[in-house]
């Protein structure tokens, strides 16, 4: 148990940290988020094959990963030069449960930038991918996102700075695709599956079809749901998860 008398607590969180390595663990039972990345110094981090669930047991959002970006940073992390813009973290190979409290597995919160998430096998949520509050440079793909409300939910960007969302396979418990850029700086979607109780999918107020006559979303699908077997066979195949695999922490 976690956040027994600390309950804006985290099993990990990191604050003016980079390039950390948080692979192969196991959380669970926590009042907020399992992983909390304060802020956006430097990046380069990873986050991989952990399994997390029942967190948020005592708050009303987030989910097993949170992140924070409020302010930039000079470092020279990315390059080498010192630079205001932070590397790619990479979080993949993770399975999430969103069971208390579901907004997203993945909360990118407050300006959250460079991120990419892939490989993930992600359950529950009202979200599958969010970026909120000047977030951009957000990137979901290959993910398997299971009795999730909408896919994704994000805001508008500078062109150049789009968020995208690609081959991924959104399980969805609603209709819509959700609520990516449509106009302007568009989110970059292409090549999802998406499933519905139905059959049926709306896309930036149209049919998936007609909004792909406008050029978004081009190459995606959308099917009737899956049986639980057929998903769980496509997380196990996705996941590679290995028993050998060492619990570490690096930063």
């Amino acid at each position: 148990e976690v956040g027994l008398y600390e309950k804006q607590s985290s099993f990990y969180m990191q604050a003016k940290t980079a390039k950390s390595t948080i692979m192969g663990n196991v959380f669970f039972n926590g009042p907020r988020a399992g992983v909390n990345y304060n802020d956006g110094f430097g990046g380069g981090d990873e986050l991989a094959h952990n399994l997390v669930f029942s967190t948020c047991r005592e708050s009303g959002d987030h989910g097993p990963f949170n992140s924070w970006d409020r302010q930039p940073f000079l470092t020279t992390v990315r390059t080498g030069e010192a630079s205001m813009v932070m590397e790619w973290r990479d979080i993949h190979h993770n399975f999430f449960i969103d069971n208390y409290s579901p907004q997203e597995n993945i909360d990118n919160d407050d300006g959250s930038c460079f991120f990419r998430s892939h490989h993930n096998f992600l359950v529950y949520g009202g979200n599958g991918m969010k970026n909120d509050f000047g977030g951009h440079d957000n990137y979901h793909f290959d993910n398997i996102y299971a009795f999730v409300g909408q896919a994704l939910g994000v805001v508008s960007t500078l062109p150049g700075h789009e968020d995208r969302f690609y081959n991924n396979s959104a399980i969805l418990t609603g209709e819509n695709v959700g609520d990516p850029q449509c106009g302007g700086a568009r989110t970059q979607m292409s090549g999802n599956r998406y499933f519905t109780t139905d059959g049926k999918i709306s896309l930036c107020g149209k049919s998936l079809a007609d909004a792909q006559k406008d050029g978004i979303d081009v190459g995606s699908t959308v099917a009737s749901i899956p049986s639980d077997d057929a998903i769980l066979s496509w997380a196990k195949a996705m996941l590679i998860i290995k028993q050998s695999t060492p619990a570490k922490i690096y930063v």
